[in-house]
């Protein structure tokens, strides 16, 4: 029953990835709509509105960190939780990220993310140190 549970945004340049993220979130109730790049994420946000949009970092036209920037600095996005997806997490994640999950990931991970941020909304996010999720 798709929508039962909330509505995510995929953004990754990679189809297999997309489709590996979708499957998942569906299979969990989400409805899912996705977006190749940060271009395509930021035309297709407002029409769609999720509760939660993932993203990875390396992407053409528009990569995952500026696609970010954009969203917080828009007051209609700016309140919606983020995921990077990203095969580099060696770094501290970004503020305006609510999580950030290592490549390869744990399915179930990923899941559970989303449903966890999608509860609880942008602004009562977990400490840095807790919303790093690692490989």
């Amino acid at each position: 029953m798709p929508g039962a549970t909330g509505r995510v945004l995929v953004v990754d340049d990679s189809q297999v990835i997309r489709q590996l993220i979708r499957v998942n979130l569906e299979l969990d109730g989400f409805e899912v709509m996705t977006a190749s790049d940060g271009a395509e994420c930021l035309e297709t946000v407002h029409r769609f509105r999720p509760h939660v949009i993932t993203l990875d970092v390396a992407m053409p036209r528009l990569d995952g960190l500026r696609t970010v920037s954009r969203l917080r600095t828009d007051p209609r996005t700016g309140h919606i939780p983020l995921v990077l997806v990203s095969a580099s997490t060696d770094q501290d994640p970004p503020a305006e990220v609510d999580a950030v999950l290592g490549k390869p990931f744990e399915p179930t991970a990923l899941v559970r993310e989303v449903r966890r941020l999608r509860d609880q909304g942008r602004g009562q996010q977990a400490p840095a140190s807790s919303r790093t999720l690692t490989r």
